[in-house]
């Protein structure tokens, strides 16, 4: 009827849209732990979360917020033994870069967002690289930092795939009565 306010939403729809909300931030956060296990490649849980933080950021910056990103990027350091600091600044840079592209991003060709993301993912590794040089006062080996940029922009379009598809889903969710 016009004139009457809608009904509040029922429990279940508020804990159905907490759970859209925090899905993106808890997924990174489980992808990150498992990564991080005994796995045998040491730069699985950086290259697996910068997929993630990007294309929420992109897709669904509501979801990504910089406090998330923050605390994924603490985690990430603590999982990985990294210097503290590296992590949270590096995600946090390709949050804000990701937030800023994003209306020009989101309209783009995978292709073309891949191509964007391989930049992300060297950026981010020549970040990590400066901020441990910078913390150990002592250059380490390149090889490593390479090697990382290119497992994370080799993962993102599996990432993306699926990512994709959930962002269809809590589309979809969301418009329906």
């Amino acid at each position: 009827m016009v004139g009457r306010p809608e009904p509040s939403p029922g429990l279940l729809r508020r804990l159905e849209a907490m759970a859209r909300a925090a899905l993106p931030t808890l997924g990174a956060g489980l992808s990150m732990v498992l990564a991080a296990g005994p796995t045998g490649v040491p730069a699985l849980a950086p290259a697996v979360t910068l997929p993630q933080v990007v294309f929420w950021s992109i897709f669904r910056p509501g979801a990504m917020p910089p406090v998330a990103v923050f605390l994924v990027g603490l985690l990430l350091d603590l999982l990985t033994l990294a210097p503290i600091g590296t992590g949270v600044m590096t995600l946090l840079v390709a949050h804000g870069l990701a937030v800023g592209w994003r209306r020009f991003l989101a309209r783009q060709s995978f292709l073309f967002v891949w191509l964007a993301f391989c930049g992300f993912a060297a950026g981010a590794a020549a970040l990590g690289y400066m901020l441990t040089a910078l913390m150990a006062f002592d250059l380490p080996a390149l090889a490593p930092a390479t090697y990382q940029a290119a497992l994370t922009a080799g993962l993102y379009p599996g990432f993306a795939y699926v990512l994709g598809k959930l962002h269809q889903m809590m589309v979809r969710a969301e418009e329906s009565p």
